[in-house]
C-alpha cells in the first residue's frame, strides 16, 4: 500500500512557526501505529496557501498524481486542512476516491455510513464558519492598527520613500530616499511653477534619464498624475484609498470577472495617524488638485456641420482648440 500525504498552513507566520512541522509528526506517529510506510517524495504541502482556493502547487501535484493510481491512501490531520469550503471537499474526496485513492482523516476516520457523511457535512460548515470568522476578525484588527497609526496602508512604499525590510509596515521605520527626493520636488517645481503638462513633464524625466517608480525607462501619466496628488508627500497618511470591484465590460463569458481599481477622494478615506517625513508643503498638492480640476474644463469640441461645407476633412475624435480667434488644428483620419 502506497501512502501520500498532505500537510496545509494558511499564512507564512505559521509557516515560519513550523505548525506544518506538528501536522507531519501526528501523520507519521499514525502510520507507525498502523504499520505503513511513506516516502519522503510521497509529502504533499502547501505552505501560506489559503484552503478557500482550490489553485495550490501541493494539492495539483497531489491530484495529478492520484488520477495516475499512484496512492491507495491519502492521510489529512483534518478535512478544514483540505479545504475551508464543504463543497471544495466534497468535490476532492469523490476525485480521489474515483481514482481509487481513498481519503482518511486522522481527527475521525470517515466511511459511508450516513452518521459519518451527516458528520462530514457539519465539520465543512464549521470550517468555512470559521474561515469567514477569521477573516472579518483581521479585517477590524488591521483596520484598529491603521486608525492608530500602528500600521502603513502600503504593500509597498511610495516613490521617494523606503521601509525596513523586516517590517515592511511598521511607520518608525520608514524613510527617505536621498535619490528619489530631489526628483519629486522637481516635478512638483516643473508641474507648478513651470507650467509642464502630465505629458510634457513625463517626456523630461525621460529625456533626463531619471527611471519611473518601476525602474523603466518610460514614465506615464498616470504615475506622474499619482505621486502629485498623493497627498504622503505632505507627511498625511491615508488608507482606504482605492477600491476594487467588478470590470465592465467581460472580455470573454469563458473568463471569470475581473477586478478594477478606482481611485478615492481624500475626502472618503481614512486618514491614519501615522506620520512620515515630508518633502512637499500641503499648499502645493492642493495646488496641483485645482489645477487638474481647471485642466479639465475644456471648450465644446466642433463638429464639421458647426465649422461648415468647406471643410473637407471629416471632424473625429479631433481636435486642440487654442482659443476660437486663433486657429483651429484638428487631425486627419488614417
Amino acid at each position: 500500500m502506497r501512502i501520500a500525504v498532505y500537510v496545509r498552513v494558511s499564512t507564512q507566520r505559521q509557516a515560519q512557526a513550523q505548525t506544518i512541522e506538528q501536522q507531519l509528526e501526528r501523520l507519521q506517529a499514525h502510520c507507525q501505529i498502523q504499520d505503513w510506510v511513506w516516502h519522503e517524495e510521497d509529502i504533499f504541502r502547501d505552505d501560506g496557501y489559503t484552503g478557500s482556493l482550490l489553485k495550490r502547487p501541493g494539492l495539483d501535484r497531489l491530484r495529478d498524481q492520484a488520477a495516475q493510481a499512484a496512492f491507495d491512501r491519502v492521510l489529512i490531520t483534518a478535512p478544514d486542512r483540505l479545504a475551508r469550503k464543504y463543497v471544495h471537499q466534497v468535490l476532492l474526496i469523490e476525485e480521489l476516491e474515483r481514482s481509487g485513492c481513498l481519503v482518511e482523516f486522522l481527527e475521525r476516520p470517515m466511511s459511508q455510513d450516513p452518521h459519518d457523511q451527516l458528520l462530514l457535512q457539519i465539520r465543512g460548515a464549521v470550517a468555512e464558519y470559521e474561515r469567514s470568522l477569521i477573516s472579518e476578525r483581521m479585517r477590524r484588527g488591521r483596520l484598529q492598527k491603521l486608525q492608530a497609526g500602528t500600521l502603513l496602508p502600503w504593500t509597498r512604499p511610495p516613490y521617494g520613500y523606503r521601509t525596513n525590510p523586516d517590517r515592511p509596515r511598521d511607520p518608525p521605520g520608514v524613510r527617505v530616499e536621498e535619490t528619489e527626493a530631489p526628483v519629486i520636488a522637481q516635478m512638483f517645481s516643473s508641474y507648478l511653477q513651470e507650467g509642464y503638462s502630465l505629458c510634457g513633464l513625463a517626456q523630461h524625466l525621460m529625456d533626463l534619464g531619471i527611471p519611473s517608480p518601476s525602474g523603466a525607462t518610460r514614465w506615464n501619466q498616470a504615475s506622474i498624475r499619482g505621486i502629485l496628488t498623493n497627498p504622503v508627500y505632505a507627511g498625511t497618511v491615508y488608507a482606504g484609498r482605492s477600491r476594487s470591484y467588478p470590470a465592465n465590460p467581460r472580455h470573454s463569458p469563458l473568463l471569470p470577472v475581473s477586478q478594477s481599481r478606482c481611485i478615492v477622494p481624500i475626502v472618503k478615506a481614512m486618514r491614519s495617524c501615522a506620520t512620515v517625513g515630508p518633502l512637499m508643503a500641503s499648499r502645493n498638492i492642493s495646488a496641483v488638485r485645482v489645477r487638474g480640476k481647471v485642466g479639465k474644463i475644456r471648450p465644446r469640441m466642433p463638429t464639421q456641420r458647426s465649422v461648415g461645407k468647406r471643410s473637407c476633412v471629416p471632424m473625429k475624435s479631433v481636435a486642440a482648440c487654442v482659443g476660437w480667434s486663433e486657429r483651429l488644428v484638428s487631425r486627419v483620419p488614417r
